[in-house]
């Protein structure tokens, strides 16, 4: 099987009917399957799913998980050969998965993708890029690996190799809202850190992507759109423990054991370039 579309669902209903729709009117040539974990939702999210949505893999989890031990789990099931791992609220479009796998076919070392996305006005969104979430950039340079991200942590904000919107381009990091990954890949460096529950996880799963020697990219030849969800209380306690958590553990994993990128076996003499077509 060519592809599998995982979706994680915590009370988002209206926005996973949508999303899930999309999905199925997406054109594709080959095989693919759904994969949907419900996250202990309350809104009916489960009626909806198994009245009106037979055809998906139905994973369910009666207690809230955290994000990447639903997605790990879902990855343990899945046959196909790329996972597009896919917020409820991001809709695809109808050319999507033919581009997105003809990009990794044509890229094997590319072990993880983010897909350009707009919100629901058509306004560019630059986290799918490359950003990393406030207050990261200065982590990264406390704990002395900042090196490793030159596209997320620039020395100046007015850098001229930033990579623009409609260019794909190598990049650090992964957005968890669009993330398609290479399923060997995986297989290789092992599943997500489930650690971090809400935050961080596609970032470390980046970093370990780029340290065994893939690639991360930035894919613009197509394009997701983002519903409005809703807002987070960054001020409330679970958010800010999740948050700095996350940070914490990063810094924790990495700071006495500073990793290096590597090339290993994958028939490259000199150290990757940033690539931009």
């Amino acid at each position: 099987m060519k592809l599998s579309v995982i979706l994680v669902s915590h009370n988002s209903q209206n926005a996973l009917r949508l999303a899930l729709n999309a999905v199925y009117q997406s054109i594709f040539k080959s095989e693919f399957e759904v994969i949907v974990v419900e996250n202990a939702s309350t809104d009916r999210s489960l009626d909806m799913l198994q009245t009106e949505f037979s055809a998906i893999r139905l994973l369910i989890y009666h207690d809230s998980q955290g994000f990447s031990k639903c997605y790990n789990q879902a990855i343990r099931v899945a046959k196909g050969d790329y996972l597009l791992l896919l917020s409820p609220e991001m809709i695809v479009n109808s050319d999507s998965f033919e581009k997105l796998s003809h990009f990794m076919d044509q890229h094997p070392l590319a072990g993880g993708a983010n897909v350009r996305s707009v919100d629901f006005n058509g306004d560019y969104l630059p986290e799918c890029r490359n950003g990393l979430p406030a207050g990261w950039p200065t982590l990264l340079k406390l704990i002395g690996i900042a090196g490793y991200f030159p596209r997320s942590v620039p020395k100046t904000e007015n850098q001229n190799d930033w990579v623009k919107e409609f260019e794909t381009s190598e990049t650090d990091t992964l957005c968890s809202s669009s993330m398609l990954l290479r399923r060997s890949a995986v297989a290789r460096i092992g599943f997500f850190d489930e650690r971090f529950k809400t935050f961080a996880y596609p970032i470390d799963l980046a970093f370990r992507l780029r340290n065994a020697g893939f690639k991360t990219y930035y894919y613009s030849k197509t394009y997701f759109i983002q519903l409005p969800g809703e807002p987070l209380n960054k001020y409330s306690w679970a958010y800010m423990s999740h948050f700095y958590g996350a940070m914490f553990i990063f810094a924790a994993k990495y700071l006495f054991r500073l990793p290096v990128i590597g090339l290993k076996d994958i028939g490259e003499i000199y150290p990757s370039q940033y690539e931009v077509e």
